[in-house]
């Protein structure tokens, strides 16, 4: 579409939704024109909060005639709210996880695909200024050795605990950075998983695993661990360290290192500005079609990483490595 306002419809009306809210207000061409949310006193908090109207249903979203939806809802109702969006032709924007298993969002990555709308998905890193510069120095160097840590709590979310409805830690927070790993290093080729299979203690009947561990083969040949856990009270560490040739990186949520020979230099990572780097891309690529190479993380990219959470959620499951496709 060409025109100067960019019209937001946001399902879902939770944390995720507020704070998308909150960045869509900073720029001068978007307006939120509605939100729909079965807790119709978010919906109707956030649509307050936003200068939106409360639709009661995502039909009544849709007849709003938005021109992009956000998508933030908890991963177990994924599958019907794409497809009726998709069916009426309408660009989507996406919270994570895609889902709690391979199935819907593979069905979705192929309508997606036929229905040829802008996707984006909040795989933030990717946005970040400090990535892209440990990503410059990366290039053209063989990366040999890949070392990942999540050390996190449980979510509060009442479907958290439940792998039924979240899909379990590495399906819902790990795989955030599963695709910073695939950005820097590139396709996982095989992965073998091994999990404690005891629940978080925070979370009452959770059945998901509170200490996963991993390893993991690229395509380029470089080898990789990782380690995650959801029992902390709060959350220690997120991050990657990479060792290339002549040069190492390591990234968390707050910085980036990277050393070249002797050299070494420092940059912040601006959760905010990734945040706000995302949605601006994702709203020029609505407004400008020649700007749909500035969204980094479309659908088929996230689906990408989506698979290798579930490849590593299943290999500890079963006991097993997993082989994956890289085409």
């Amino acid at each position: 579409m060409t025109g100067n306002r960019c019209r937001i419809g946001l399902v879902g009306a939770g944390r995720a939704a507020t704070r998308h809210a909150s960045t869509l207000a900073t720029f001068h061409d978007v307006t939120v024109v509605g939100v729909t949310d079965p807790d119709v006193g978010a919906a109707t908090r956030l649509a307050a909060a936003s200068g939106g109207v409360v639709a009661t249903s995502l039909a009544a979203l849709l007849a709003l005639r938005p021109h992009a939806v956000y998508v933030c809802v908890p991963p177990d109702v994924h599958g019907p709210i794409e497809e009726q969006i998709l069916d009426a032709g309408v660009p989507l924007f996406l919270e994570t996880p895609l889902g709690v298993d391979r199935d819907t969002p593979d069905e979705l990555a192929r309508r997606v695909a036929s229905a040829g709308v802008v996707t984006s998905v909040a795989h933030l890193w990717r946005y970040s200024a400090a990535v892209a510069r440990a990503r410059a120095v990366l290039a053209g160097r063989t990366i040999r050795l890949v070392s990942g840590t999540w050390l996190d709590t449980a979510d509060d979310a009442p479907w958290w605990g439940r792998r039924a409805r979240s899909g379990g830690p590495l399906i819902e927070q790990v795989v955030h950075l599963l695709d910073l790993l695939r950005t820097l290093v590139g396709e996982v080729v095989e992965v073998y998983a091994i999990s404690d299979d005891v629940p978080p203690p925070q979370v009452p009947d959770a059945d998901v695993d509170g200490v996963t561990v991993a390893t993991l083969r690229f395509a380029s040949g470089a080898v990789g661990t990782l380690a995650s856990t959801c029992r902390f009270t709060g959350k220690r560490r997120a991050g990657l360290e990479l060792f290339a040739d002549g040069a190492s990186v390591t990234i968390t949520e707050d910085g980036c290192e990277i050393r070249v020979g002797g050299q070494s230099e420092w940059h912040a990572v601006d959760r905010e500005a990734s945040h706000r780097a995302a949605a601006r891309a994702f709203v020029d690529a609505i407004l400008r079609r020649e700007a749909r190479d500035r969204v980094l993380a479309d659908y088929a990219q996230a689906v990408r990483t989506h698979r290798l959470a579930c490849a590593l959620a299943r290999s500890a499951a079963e006991g097993r490595p997993i082989r994956l496709r890289t085409g």
